[in-house]
């Protein structure tokens, strides 16, 4: 079921573990087990927005024990229809540096053991060229001219960050951007219908991509906090500016198909 509590989602990443002001908290249960906090529910621009910090209100699920199908389930299960997903990453290459705010277009799994859809019986491909919302990703960088609009964002593993011999290899490959987070959550949200796009920042140079003794922990928080506000801003702005949901592919893929899975407020097959 669909209570249409909020139409729009933001999840916080690593050091963003708030975003409203006198929100209402939400508790979810989902099939898929607890997502990583209870939802709250405020508005933002005149829009009702949910928001959930990816890795807890502590901090307490690193990126390898995140329950990214619980937390998709439950904002759709809300009403969400579209997510903004702020989210620390290294860069790879020197078209980009700390401090830039990028919108990619592109994104490449190098997870491992990570359950990465709902599909658990039957035939359902999901469509997944491009992983991001072009008219999400379109709104984000009109809301300011200093944000870099494309580029490939690798998501690792972790928690570990990468050797120098992968960093270097991941450059070659003329990927961008380096993250924990950004995979399954892109792959789950289309399984919901749901249009996503991710927002980088930038907070470090990763460890093949300049000399020295490579990203450690400390700075990448650090220069996560320092543009925290800056984020804040852009979202609000994005969230006042968003397009209607309605006919965009990210939702339309499913339409005719009959889904093997739940995806709340919808008819299974039917439109959203």
């Amino acid at each position: 079921m669909s209570a249409d509590i909020a139409d729009v989602a933001v999840i916080g990443g690593t050091g963003f573990y708030s975003f409203l002001d006198d929100p209402d908290e939400h508790t979810v249960e989902t099939p898929y087990g607890a997502p990583s906090a209870a939802i709250a529910v405020g508005t933002v621009a005149g829009r009702r927005v949910a928001f959930l910090p990816r890795h807890g209100n502590h901090h307490e699920f690193p990126p390898h024990r995140i329950n990214h199908r619980a937390n998709l389930w439950a904002l759709r299960s809300l009403g969400v229809r579209q997510v903004l997903a702020p989210c620390a990453v290294g860069g790879l290459r020197h078209t980009v540096e700390p401090g830039d705010v990028v919108v990619p277009d592109q994104l490449v799994d190098r997870t491992q053991g990570r359950v990465s859809s709902y599909v658990e019986t039957g035939a359902v491909h999901l469509p997944f060229a491009d992983p991001y919302c072009d008219r999400i990703t379109a709104t984000v960088a009109a809301a300011d001219a200093r944000i870099k609009k494309g580029g490939t964002m690798v998501v690792i593993e972790g928690p570990r960050f990468s050797t120098r011999a992968e960093s270097q290899h991941y450059a070659q490959q003329g990927w961008d951007l380096i993250n924990m987070t950004g995979a399954p959550e892109a792959m789950l949200a289309r399984e919901m219908r749901q249009c996503y796009a991710a927002i980088a920042l930038v907070t470090d140079m990763d460890a093949g991509a300049e000399t020295g003794s490579g990203v450690g922990q400390e700075e990448v928080f650090a220069l996560f906090k320092a543009n925290l506000e800056r984020l804040k801003g852009l979202l609000t702005d994005t969230v006042a500016a968003l397009p209607d949901p309605d006919g965009c592919s990210c939702s339309t893929w499913a339409d005719g198909m009959e889904l093997t899975y739940d995806v709340p407020g919808t008819t299974i097959g039917g439109g959203a």
